[in-house]
């Protein structure tokens, strides 16, 4: 499918799954079912839907035919492609967020994705058998803050079999671990979610049906739907799951050819994504969690973690529940699924990168990979050292965020109104397997335009409030104020004395931080919510470990504004490789 055999695409099934492999990703999993409870429930899947129709399925029909189109021309990444759409030198360097973002992302990305191949080993191992809810919450936390160099040798060994598969090229190494990492991805998830759904209140110690998680999470609230940030979360949950605005779908779709199909493989890709987030993701971590820990016990740990805190903190001590063989295959569907989800996605972030150190130096194919490695290795390992100082935030924030909606947004008024929506509509339907419907066409030019614009300026305020580390200056406050800690100790005794597993001995010196951990009684949102009133309880009376607070806030302002810079130079230091890479293209007579 592609003019060179070494690169290009071995299959259209292949094709396919690496594309839905690129969009499956972990935010299918441990974010999307949290976004719905949060915002609205099953009301939250009509805003989702919306913008699964007006923006997300535009935007991969645009995606998809910008990457053939500068295929033609033999450009592989963003830069060029976009170039070759309209010569005004602006727009190459707006596809340096295309490299970017890819970059950026994956430093962070594959530190997260080996926390899943650590845990698929400590699954298979049994580490957390016969351990309390408080302990594998605790192991979660040790493991983040580097208390043993294990974290390490994982997140190298990840980045080793990224760069090693990325090196065997396309046909030969991306697409065959979309189709071997797909289809395991599927069985694992509908093993889980078989599992979950049929959950027994009483059986294995659980307290609810598995299908009450579900009631809980599809039982509409109507009264939210117009607010205008459930809109936003939904928006955001598309670009998030379907890997738009980053570079790596325009890539892919370079390497098909130009008679190609590219409608149907577009809206394959998307529905499914769609159909594992929507389906398989929503029935797993909701229904097990609500059945072991009740639906408040799920909003305290939403509100404590959100789906990392589900996901690693409490999943593995409730598959103990399950017991012996059980328990161990579920731990390794869960983690497994989640690594192949990962691996899928991260392995998409390598192929732009390649492709531009191919196209524009003529690197070779294994060269390009390893440098992509080294590149992540050094850009990741801040986020490794220092995720507690907020380093892994804030590029999620910036790269993960910030920068996939306003690529996508410049990208749309590119293609719809400078490249023109004439070329641009023949261009999708170039080869098409599907008759598009023309409403699409009207969607693409307006609607997609408007509703990007207002997702990226309706976002302004939080890149105002993150800018001023709003978050960091209010903790600053707070510690300051014995007052404000006194009332948040109030607040906090009252949720601990609803709870059925609290004793009051448990805020006591004499209860150590130890017993705590290993207490078997405590459920994880009640061993959280001691912890904190642990800690505040102590900062009352301790002026000194208050300032230590307030030192921990302003060191994470610090590494934060140092993360801000380095991207920025990130940033900088590929857009001036696009600049050599052009003047290199005119000595060389090619086409800019």
């Amino acid at each position: 499918m592609s003019n060179t055999s070494s690169a290009g695409w071995g299959s259209r099934v292949g094709l396919i799954l690496a594309m839905a492999g690129n969009a499956v990703g972990l935010g299918n999993f441990l974010r999307f079912p949290v976004q719905a409870i949060e915002n609205g429930g099953g009301a939250f899947i009509i805003p989702y839907l919306v913008c699964f129709l007006l923006m997300g399925i535009p935007l991969l029909f645009v995606e998809w035919s910008v990457g053939r189109f500068g295929g033609k021309s033999g450009h592989h990444s963003t830069p060029f492609i976009l170039d070759s759409m309209d010569k005004r030198k602006l727009w190459k360097y707006i596809g340096v967020f295309g490299i970017f973002t890819n970059l950026a992302v994956a430093a962070y990305y594959c530190y997260l994705e080996s926390w899943t191949l650590s845990y698929v080993w400590h699954s298979i191992a049994d580490t957390f058998g016969g351990k309390s809810q408080g302990e594998v919450a605790g192991f979660f936390g040790s493991y983040v803050s580097l208390e043993s160099i294990e974290p390490i040798i994982f997140w190298v060994v990840c980045l080793l079999l990224n760069t090693w598969i990325l090196s065997r090229g396309l046909s030969g190494g991306v697409e065959k671990a979309a189709k071997i990492g797909m289809p395991l991805l599927l069985i694992f998830g509908a093993f889980l979610a078989y599992k979950a759904v049929t959950i027994q209140a009483g059986e294995h110690g659980a307290i609810f049906d598995g299908l009450k998680g579900l009631d809980f999470l599809w039982t509409p609230k109507f009264d939210t739907i117009w607010e205008p940030k459930v809109w936003l979360a939904a928006a955001g949950q598309i670009f998030f799951t379907l890997s738009i605005g980053m570079g790596s779908i325009q890539c892919y779709a370079s390497y098909v050819r130009s008679k190609d199909d590219i409608a149907l493989n577009a809206m394959s890709a998307g529905w499914m994504n769609g159909f594992v987030e929507v389906v398989l993701g929503s029935a797993i971590l909701i229904p097990i969690s609500v059945g072991y820990l009740g639906i408040d016990g799920l909003k305290d740990l939403i509100s404590e973690g959100g789906g990392l805190g589900l996901g690693f903190k409490t999943l593995p001590y409730l598959f103990e529940q399950w017991g012996g063989v059980l328990g161990v295959a579920a731990g390794v569907a869960w983690f497994g699924l989640l690594f192949f989800a990962g691996i899928t996605s991260s392995l998409a972030m390598g192929t732009p990168v390649m492709g531009f150190l191919q196209d524009e130096f003529g690197w070779k194919e294994k060269n390009a990979a390893w440098m992509f490695g080294f590149a992540v290795l050094l850009l990741g390992l801040p986020t490794v050292l220092f995720f507690n100082n907020g380093v892994f935030d804030e590029y999620d924030y910036w790269a993960g965020t910030v920068s996939l909606v306003l690529f996508a947004f410049v990208e749309i008024i590119l293609f719809s109104w400078i490249f023109g929506i004439k070329k641009g509509w023949q261009e999708i339907i170039t080869g098409a397997d599907i008759k598009v419907p023309s409403i699409f066409k009207f969607i693409i030019k307006y609607i997609t335009p408007i509703f990007l614009g207002w997702v990226f300026f309706a976002s302004f305020p939080g890149i105002y409030d993150t800018l001023s580390h709003k978050g960091s200056n209010e903790k600053i406050a707070f510690y300051s104020d014995v007052n404000q800690i006194s009332n948040k100790i109030e607040e906090q005794q009252k949720s601990l004395e609803s709870k059925k597993d609290f004793l009051p001995e448990y805020l006591t010196k004499e209860y150590s931080d130890e017993k705590i951990e290993k207490n078997k009684e405590l459920n994880v949102s009640t061993y959280l919510l001691v912890k904190k009133q642990r800690a505040l309880l102590e900062l009352v009376d301790n002026p000194t470990a208050r300032k230590a607070k307030i030192a921990d806030e302003n060191k994470t302002k610090l590494f934060k504004n140092i993360s801000r810079i380095f991207l920025l130079a990130l940033w900088l230091g590929i857009a001036y490789m696009v600049y050599i890479a052009s003047v290199k293209r005119k000595k060389e007579g090619r086409l800019a």
